[in-house]
C-alpha cells in the first residue's frame, strides 16, 4: 500500500474514534479516577479504570480536547480493558516509544488502531496530544501497584 493510501487510512481510523468514541463515560465502580490536562492546547481527560486482581477490568474516558488527543483514548480504552497492569504499563511504554519515533521491538503484539497515531511522531507540538490519556493510565495503574 503507498504511504499517501496508508496516511489517509490512518487519518479514517483516527476521525471514526474521535466521530465514533469507544468506552466514552464515567464509571460509577472504578477503582481509580484521573483527571489530566494540557494546558498548551486545551485538552482534558477524565479517566476512570475499574482493576480487579491486577486486570484492568473496565476503562471509560470523558473529555474534550482535539481529534488526537480524543481518539487516542478511544483507542486506549478499547486496548487496556482485560489486559494485566503490567502489560496495560507495557502497551504504554510502547506507545511512549512510537511517538518518540522509536521502534517496537515486540512482534507477538498487535497495536491495532494505535498504529493510525504513528504520524504524529512527525509533529511534535502534537505529541502531548495523543500521550495525554496514556500518562493518566499510566497514573491511575501505578497508584493501584502502591496500593
Amino acid at each position: 500500500m503507498s504511504s499517501n493510501n496508508l496516511d489517509t487510512l490512518y487519518r479514517q481510523v483516527i476521525m471514526d474514534h474521535y466521530k465514533n468514541p469507544r468506552n466514552r463515560g464515567i464509571l460509577e465502580d472504578g477503582s481509580h479516577t484521573i483527571n489530566m490536562n494540557n494546558p498548551t492546547c486545551g485538552d482534558r481527560i477524565q479517566l476512570t479504570l475499574k482493576v480487579e486482581n491486577g486486570i484492568v477490568v473496565d476503562a471509560r474516558q470523558e473529555g474534550e480536547g482535539c481529534s488526537i488527543s480524543m481518539s487516542s483514548a478511544s483507542m486506549m480504552t478499547q486496548a487496556i480493558k482485560g489486559k494485566k497492569i503490567e502489560e496495560a504499563l507495557k502497551l504504554a511504554k510502547i506507545f511512549s516509544d512510537m511517538m518518540q519515533g522509536i521502534d517496537y521491538d515486540d512482534d507477538d503484539l498487535d497495536l491495532g488502531d494505535i498504529e493510525a497515531l504513528q504520524g504524529v511522531c512527525k509533529f511534535p507540538a502534537r505529541i502531548k496530544c495523543a500521550t495525554l490519556a496514556w500518562k493518566a493510565m499510566e497514573k491511575g495503574l501505578k497508584e493501584e501497584e502502591q496500593e
